[in-house]
């Protein structure tokens, strides 16, 4: 355990103590948005991103740790264990070195090495890797080991076992195959072929490629791995093998004697037959899991700042899911998503009822007070939004729109969640009021969907779902906690994502609200069915309660520290009450110097530095320093694009090689990370992230293949 401490402290960059200090809060059943919040003293500020790649480096040392026991235990057990031996899997540090140690002593299946020593002929296999000197020759001295058998009948037959024996005690080397691994991540190339080079497919940049392995970007490394599997290119690593024949020759003991080609033709079987296959498929392993480690990270990132896009409020909405023969289901939302009115409207062809379409808008508009349509991006939204368009401008009301990503409606709609919510209407409606409600608050209704169906990323069917589910609910946790949630409103949905509230629990606290009214306080969470004391601890400070009786429940002040809090408004000269009128803007100067104050109140100081951020704006959402959202009151169509036009749009995906804008017509635009910026960009999420408002410039139109250029760096 100290040997992992002192690690994940050097490679943190803490001391041994915080390393300690987080392990224990871990151990302890503490959650990590819990620990980031409410336990900076011990951690020394840690972040919730630092805090889960040290539980996540936790995990996986632990794991080696065991690995290497079960190893040692292993090769102990064969009465094979030497101190040498075991010292070297001791101080391996990676599971990889682990599994290379006991590759020679790990049972297989039968190889043609495994036969040979079955029938005996090991001695002469020791013999040639020896290079014995005091032999007539090398096959006169294998006549001796013929064992018809055992399947090797004559003198050359033996001479190929003990040949295979040389060659897979080679192969199995842990430093040799440590020295040909690096080798080949040098040197090798991966290079791709069409099946059928005339057929026009996707792939076609990558009917005739070959790119250095070591150098091969992630986002291409997917694209030959999806073209591969779609059975469109055939995929080869390429290495020199002569130079690797002839580098691990150079590692074995050499000397000029009858067994000398025989060595020689073992080292090159050892390496073609055994090592370069297995190494090929290690590298092809190791860039798609670079390549995946990647993309999940993309993916989360864009997941992040999607969830975390700034809510509407006050939107009174008429939300449109565009379609063609079934027509445009419409749901009328008042501000706090409450479903007003439903129905449908036929925009589009085949019926093109643009007349009574305009008719039964301008009746919802009048009816419930509308001063925003919403319109999903899908099919049909392009004629869809050119009738929204229309009315608009005809009717002379207040009224504005925007596009919506309908990505995961479709799934939402037709979940059991959503039958569960709304029994009484049908898939169509509850798709349309996921649209509106994504407005007027993104976090909360895009938690509903399965994060891998938003579709903020790139190849997330092809990734690893279980590593891909794994760091999206980490971001929803993240973002959830960050922002925090209304006890009295949210979904099982949403609070399912609350530190310590698992997806049961959820289901309990909105049953017991159902069943006792509104929460007034925080401690009543007690009383919710299997919300027991460590749950409350990790999951009080981030549900809010507006108008409790306590004003502080409505903060993310902790119950934990609501004497100091107390302590801190007496100080301010202020009372509680003021907190439910908007805060205590200048508490900061009435209190002063907050480093004695912590000290007389017997807390750390970013414990108290967070209590005063919290009594100074109480519950105030994060998300109101993202970009607002695009609202048009006119429609534009591929056709009325022009090269060097200036627009605005709304950043919908960023990928490695760029991101997606919409600019308002159906298809997105592209910025290719050339066109980011003036300056030299790493990753497109270095400049840009989704749901940013950018100004944006076309640089080229593609009417064939629908795709749009743009620029974020001016017109050319």
């Amino acid at each position: 355990m100290l040997h992992i401490i002192e690690t994940l402290a050097h490679e943190l960059g803490i001391s041994t103590a915080q390393a300690q200090s987080v392990i224990t809060l871990i151990d302890d059943g503490n959650t990590i948005p819990f620990i980031a919040r409410y336990r900076k003293e011990a951690t020394g500020g840690m972040d919730d991103v630092t805090l889960r790649a040290f539980d996540e480096r936790l995990s996986y040392l632990r794991n080696l740790e065991a690995r290497k026991a079960e190893v040692i235990a292993a090769i102990d057990e064969q009465g094979k264990l030497t101190a040498e031996l075991r010292n070297a899997i001791e101080a391996a540090t990676v599971m990889q070195r682990v599994e290379d140690l006991y590759k020679p002593f790990k049972k297989k299946r039968a190889t043609r090495a495994s036969k040979a020593r079955d029938a005996g002929l090991e001695p002469l296999a020791n013999l040639i890797m020896a290079q014995a000197s005091n032999v007539e020759s090398a096959l006169a001295e294998a006549a001796s080991y013929v064992n018809a058998e055992g399947g090797f009948p004559d003198a050359e037959s033996a001479l190929q076992g003990a040949r295979d024996i040389v060659a897979e005690t080679i192969a199995d080397d842990a430093e040799h195959t440590a020295a040909l691994r690096a080798f080949t991540h040098k040197t090798a190339q991966l290079e791709t072929v069409a099946t059928d080079a005339d057929e026009k497919t996707v792939y076609e940049a990558y009917y005739d490629f070959s790119e250095p392995a070591c150098r091969i970007p992630n986002h291409r490394v997917l694209a030959v791995n999806r073209g591969e599997k779609e059975g469109r290119l055939r995929v080869h690593v390429r290495t020199d093998a002569d130079e690797a024949i002839h580098m691990l020759g150079r590692r074995v003991v050499r000397r000029h004697g009858p067994f000398a080609d025989d060595l020689d033709a073992a080292v090159a079987d050892g390496y073609k037959r055994l090592m370069a296959p297995a190494l090929e498929r290690e590298l092809r392993g190791e860039l798609t899991e670079r390549a995946q480690k990647d993309a999940i990270a993309v993916f989360a990132k864009n997941t992040e700042s999607l969830l975390s896009q700034r809510p509407v409020k006050g939107a009174r909405i008429i939300a449109l899911d565009p379609g063609y023969r079934t027509g445009c289901k419409v749901a009328v939302l008042d501000e706090f998503g409450k479903l007003l009115d439903h129905t449908t409207v036929y925009p589009t062809p085949p019926r093109r009822d643009i007349a009574g379409t305009k008719r039964t808008l301008e009746l919802l508009v009048r009816r419930h007070r509308i001063n925003t349509i919403v319109i999903g991006n899908g099919t049909a939204s392009r004629e869809t939004k050119e009738v929204v368009s229309d009315f608009i401008a005809e009717s002379g009301a207040d009224l504005r729109y925007t596009i919506v990503n309908e990505a995961g409606a479709s799934v939402y709609s037709a979940s059991k969640l959503a039958s569960e919510e709304y029994p009484d209407l049908d898939v169509t409606t509850r798709g349309a009021m996921s649209l509106g409600r994504r407005l007027q608050d993104p976090l909360a209704e895009l938690v509903k969907i399965p994060v891998q169906s938003i579709g903020v990323g790139q190849y997330q069917h092809d990734l690893d779902q279980a590593e891909l589910g794994r760091a999206l609910a980490s971001v929803v946790e993240r973002t959830v906690n960050r922002v925090g949630v209304d006890l009295n409103t949210a979904s099982a949905s949403l609070l399912g994502y609350v530190a310590g509230i698992t997806p049961s629990i959820a289901k309990n606290i909105v049953a017991y609200r159902e069943e006792h009214g509104a929460f007034t306080s925080r401690t009543q969470l007690k009383k919710v069915p299997r919300l027991g004391p460590k749950a409350y601890l990790n999951c009080a400070g981030f549900l809010r309660i507006a108008d409790a009786s306590n004003p502080l429940d409505a903060t993310g002040v902790h119950p934990e520290s609501y004497t100091i809090a107390k302590a801190l408004l007496e100080q301010a000269g202020v009372k509680p009450s003021a907190l439910a009128r908007g805060g205590i803007p200048d508490i900061r100067e009435r209190l002063g110097n907050t480093a004695a104050l912590a000290e007389k109140l017997g807390c750390g100081e970013p414990t108290l530095r967070d209590i005063i951020a919290e009594l100074e704006k109480p519950g105030r959402d994060p998300r109101e320093d993202a970009p607002e959202a695009v609202f048009s009151t006119s429609v534009r169509d591929f056709d009325d694009l022009s090269c060097g036009m200036e627009l605005t749009g709304t950043v919908r995906n960023v990928v490695d090689f760029g991101a997606f804008v919409d600019i308002g017509v159906k298809q997105d635009g592209l910025v290719h990370i050339s066109k980011l910026s003036k300056r030299f960009v790493k990753h497109p999420s270095d400049v840009v992230a989704v749901g940013d408002t950018v100004t944006v410039w076309v640089e080229k139109i593609d009417k064939e293949r629908g795709k749009i250029s743009l620029s974020m760096v001016g017109p050319r």
